[in-house]
C-alpha cells in the first residue's frame, strides 16, 4: 500500500532568501485575496462563482497587468495552490464542512505550497524552492520516501519546511493484539480501560496562559499599531507559539504511544464542536451557568480532544491497528459487573459505586471498561465501523511522520 508522510523541519533561509520567502507569501496571500474578492463580487451580481481553472486564467491576465508587476516574480505554481486552496474552502463550505472562506490578512496562514519545481537533498540538510535556490533546514532525520510536494510556513517570525513523501509499504499488521477502551476526561486527559492513566501537562498550559492574560492587558494599554505595540503583539504572538508546542508535543507522544501497544482502541464519539458550545444565549432567553460553562470550555479546548482522536486514527491505520468510536450515552453510568444504569451509579467525580450489586471502582477506568465492552460488542456483532480517514483527518504537510 502507498501512504502519504510528512517530514516537518525549521529552515533556515539567508536574509536574501528570507525576503524572497516573505515575497511569495504575501503575493499567495493577494491572488487569494483577489480571487475571493472577485467571486464575492459576482455572488452579489447574481453570476456563477469562478472555479479553479477560470481562476488560474485570471491569474494568468492577473500577471500580465503593468499595474501588478511583482506577481510575476513569484512561483506561478505556487500562486495556483493559492487558487486551489479557495476552491476547496468554497467545496468544504457548500457541502457544510466549514464556514465560508475569509480574507487573509498578513501574519496569519503565511504559507505557499510548490507541487513541481523543488529538490529535496536530505544528504545535507536542504531543499531547492523555485526562484529561490537551496534553502537549509534543520535536518533531525533522514527524508524516506518521493517527493510531492513542499510547503513552507512562517510561524512566530520562524521558517518551517514541511516535505510531503509517498511511501511504499507492506500492507501493515498491528505486532499487538490487545484491545483497550479509552475515557476521556477534564481532569485526567485520559484513563485507560488497563488502569493507566495520562495525564496532560495542564499546570504548564495554564501557567502560559496567566502569562498570556498579562499580555494582552499589557496590549490593551498600547498605542494601537505603535511601536510598543508591535513589539507586545510579537511577544503574545510567541506564547500562542509555544502553548501549541506544548499541546502538540503531549499529544504526539501520547497517541504514538496508544498506538504502539494497543491492535483495538475504542473511544467515545464525543462531539466536542456541540460540548463546548457558549451558555451565554440571547437576551430574551440567556442562558445559566454561563461562566462556569465557559470554564469547562476552555477545560475542553485546552486538552485537544479533537486533535487527540485525529492523529490516533492515522496513526492506528499506519500500523495496521483500528480505531472504533461508540455511542458515548451512560458510559459512565453503567455498572460492567450486573449492568445496572443509573445517575446514583456515579454521585461523585471520581467514585463509581454500584447501587444493584454494591460494585466499585474508579469512575474514569469503569467508564473505559465500558467504552471497551461496547467496542468488542459492535465488532463482535458484525457491525464493525471503524474511523476512516476523511480528507480532513488526513495527516497533512505540516504532520511530523
Amino acid at each position: 500500500m502507498k501512504i502519504l508522510r510528512a517530514y516537518r523541519f525549521r529552515a533556515e533561509p539567508t536574509a536574501t532568501q528570507a525576503r524572497a520567502l516573505a515575497r511569495t507569501v504575501g503575493c499567495c496571500r493577494s491572488v487569494y485575496n483577489r480571487a475571493l474578492a472577485l467571486n464575492e463580487e459576482r455572488r452579489r451580481r447574481g453570476e456563477e462563482q469562478l472555479g479553479y481553472a477560470a481562476s488560474c486564467r485570471e491569474l494568468t491576465a492577473w500577471r500580465a497587468d503593468p499595474t501588478t508587476p511583482w506577481l510575476a516574480e513569484a512561483n506561478a505554481q505556487a500562486l495556483q495552490q493559492a487558487l486551489k486552496n479557495l476552491a476547496r474552502g468554497y467545496t468544504n463550505f457548500f457541502e457544510g464542512r466549514a464556514a465560508a472562506p475569509d480574507f487573509h490578512r498578513k501574519g496569519r496562514r503565511d504559507s505557499f505550497r510548490c507541487p513541481q519545481g523543488f529538490q529535496v537533498d536530505s544528504e545535507h540538510g536542504r531543499v531547492k524552492l523555485p526562484k529561490v535556490g537551496w534553502v537549509r533546514y534543520r535536518k533531525s532525520r533522514e527524508v524516506q520516501g518521493s517527493p510531492k510536494q513542499v510547503t513552507v510556513a512562517r510561524e512566530c517570525g520562524l521558517w518551517f519546511v514541511s516535505i510531503q513523501v509517498e511511501v511504499e509499504v507492506a500492507e501493515p499488521v498491528h505486532p499487538s493484539t490487545s484491545a483497550v477502551g479509552l475515557d476521556l476526561g477534564v481532569a485526567k486527559f485520559a484513563t485507560l480501560s488497563t488502569g493507566e492513566i495520562m495525564a496532560a501537562p495542564v499546570d504548564r498550559l495554564l501557567q502560559l496562559e496567566r502569562r498570556m492574560k498579562r499580555a494582552q492587558r499589557n496590549l490593551a494599554r498600547k498605542v494601537k499599531f505603535g511601536a510598543n505595540w508591535k513589539k507586545q503583539k510579537a511577544r503574545i504572538t510567541k506564547l500562542h507559539h509555544r502553548t501549541a508546542n506544548v499541546r502538540n508535543d503531549f499529544l504526539h507522544k501520547t497517541t504514538t504511544a496508544i498506538s504502539k501497544n494497543h491492535a483495538l482502541v475504542v473511544i467515545e464519539d464525543l462531539q466536542v464542536k456541540s460540548m463546548s458550545r457558549s451558555a451565554t444565549g440571547t437576551v430574551s432567553a440567556p442562558g445559566r451557568n454561563v461562566r462556569a460553562k465557559a470554564g469547562l470550555n476552555r477545560s475542553i479546548l485546552r486538552q485537544g480532544w479533537g486533535e487527540f482522536r485525529r492523529q490516533l486514527v492515522y496513526k492506528q491505520k499506519w500500523r495496521g491497528g483500528m480505531v472504533l468510536a461508540v455511542d458515548p450515552r451512560n458510559t459512565s453510568r453503567t455498572c460492567p459487573e450486573c449492568g445496572h444504569v443509573s445517575a446514583e451509579n456515579r454521585k461523585t467525580q471520581a467514585a463509581f459505586a454500584c447501587v444493584a450489586c454494591g460494585h466499585q471502582a474508579d469512575a474514569d477506568v469503569n467508564a473505559a471498561r465500558n467504552i471497551l465492552a461496547a467496542g468488542c460488542a459492535v465488532n463482535a456483532c458484525g457491525e464493525r465501523v471503524p474511523l476512516a480517514l476523511s480528507a480532513k483527518q488526513e495527516p497533512s504537510v505540516s504532520e511530523a511522520a
